[in-house]
């Protein structure tokens, strides 16, 4: 998988979660005010599912999750891993 599906797909969860709000991919969801404790467990949990991969516990960090942009880095790098293990 392409990050730029995997943003493409991060994307479509957002704005589906978020009341419809188009995001710039760079723009810091935390920032903006936009998540609260349970989404951000929730979209930890989309991007367990949706890309089959494990978050770590090293892995929550919110320069990980506050843009669209970090959330397909973090996937597309632990996709790689998963293929390399």
């Amino acid at each position: 998988m392409s990050i730029a599906e995997i943003k493409l797909k991060v994307n479509a969860f957002l704005l589906t979660n978020l009341r419809n709000r188009e995001l710039p991919y760079d723009q810091d969801i935390f920032a903006l005010g936009l998540v609260n404790s349970l989404f951000a467990m929730q979209l930890v949990n989309f991007v367990e599912t949706e890309f089959g991969i494990k978050i770590e516990q090293e892995d929550l960090e919110i320069e990980n999750f506050n843009t669209v942009n970090a959330i397909a880095d973090l996937a597309y790098r632990k996709l790689g891993s998963a293929m390399k293990a």
